[in-house]
């Protein structure tokens, strides 16, 4: 913990002139984190050394310095300490301080030094592979200040109940790494949390196989949902597609983002639907396009609508997809338009 009392005390002039020496830009510090400077001990030159030797040029340790000047308060040692550990799972230096270019704050984060090693570990023992490790450990470093006891916790209950629903055991390794992979952050989850939106499923009459299909669909999504907010989705989706539970049902297992978006938000996507002149009976027909924002389905229609399809009269599936999928849609409806007509029976025109 460093001090926020910043007006009683004075800049640390030499940490300044070794921070000058290297072309970091003080003024950035000073605006984003002026703290850093005011400490009485700092690795400035250590810390650069370090990263020199790990191939970084001078921009690259400008850079990281600017970025996340507290890594100038890390001793050597636990520099060191986190380097040898990011090695681990690192194909090679070039390949590390790529990442601690790209992702400084989560290198220099070595409170948790000890919890991030035993982790490792136990990810590596689960199957993980090391590109995933690192990813890990740059898009969720939350994840490592975890104790690793708490993580297995968390990834236990999930065996446990991919069992119960019928999961194959032959399946279940592959199941729970796919589903790490898409979502880490469910480790972020207490056990309860996930044993009672998996009950909330059940007693919504959705059989074992469909919570299941629910799971996969979700990537893990569901885990950071309560049953309260599902609850309100779901009324808020039946009140609106006058459906009833089991037609609702089957709308959820087509479109799960019927469950995991709150009410405000699937509010604010239909109204956007409707604007456009898209009735309700198509979006029950085609709800994947909730998934979308009213920003891109807006841009869809307004491209659709100029090379002459019309949303109201035609089908939504032409909206749904990534960029690339309705890329894909949008040419060959434009390239329909553009074709020329060819009538078979009309004669043939020859100049002598």
């Amino acid at each position: 913990t460093y001090t926020t009392d910043t007006k009683s005390r004075q800049e640390n002039k030499k940490t300044i002139k070794s921070l000058c020496r290297l072309s970091v830009d003080i003024k950035k510090i000073r605006r984003l984190k002026e703290w850093v400077l005011l400490q009485d001990v700092a690795y400035v030159k250590e810390t650069a050394g370090i990263l020199q030797e790990m191939g970084a040029d001078e921009t690259a340790v400008a850079n990281i310095l600017e970025r996340c000047p507290e890594a100038i308060l890390h001793t050597p040692a636990e520099i060191n300490s986190q380097r040898a550990l990011w090695q681990s799972v690192c194909q090679n230096e070039k390949q590390l301080i790529k990442l601690i270019e790209q992702f400084p704050e989560s290198f220099f984060t070595t409170e948790y030094h000890e919890n991030q090693k035993a982790n490792i570990l136990f990810f590596q023992e689960l199957g993980l592979k090391n590109n995933i490790i690192t990813r890990f450990l740059t898009s969720a470093p939350s994840i490592f200040c975890n104790p690793v006891e708490k993580n297995k916790n968390v990834i236990e209950t999930l065996q446990r109940n991919y069992l119960s629903l019928g999961g194959r055991d032959a399946n279940m390794k592959i199941w729970i790494l796919k589903l790490l992979s898409q979502n880490p952050f469910i480790l972020l989850n207490t056990s309860t949390a996930i044993q009672e939106n998996l009950e909330f499923l059940q007693k919504n009459d959705f059989t074992d196989h469909e919570v299941l299909q629910l799971l996969s669909k979700l990537k893990g999504f569901i885990f950071q949902l309560t049953p309260t907010t599902m609850q309100k989705s779901m009324l808020f989706s039946k009140d609106v597609f006058k459906c009833s539970d089991q037609e609702l049902k089957q709308l959820v297992l087509k479109c799960p983002a019927l469950l995991y978006y709150s009410v405000p938000v699937l509010e604010e996507r239909l109204e956007g639907l409707l604007k456009e002149g898209v009735s309700v009976a198509q979006i029950r027909e085609t709800p994947m396009v909730l998934e979308l924002t009213t920003q891109i389905v807006q841009y869809r229609i307004k491209k659709l609508s100029a090379v002459g399809y019309d949303i109201k009269r035609g089908t939504l599936e032409s909206l749904n997809g990534t960029k690339k999928d309705f890329e894909v849609t949008y040419g060959k409806i434009q390239s329909r338009k553009e074709r020329p007509i060819f009538n078979p029976v009309a004669p043939i025109h020859i100049e002598d």
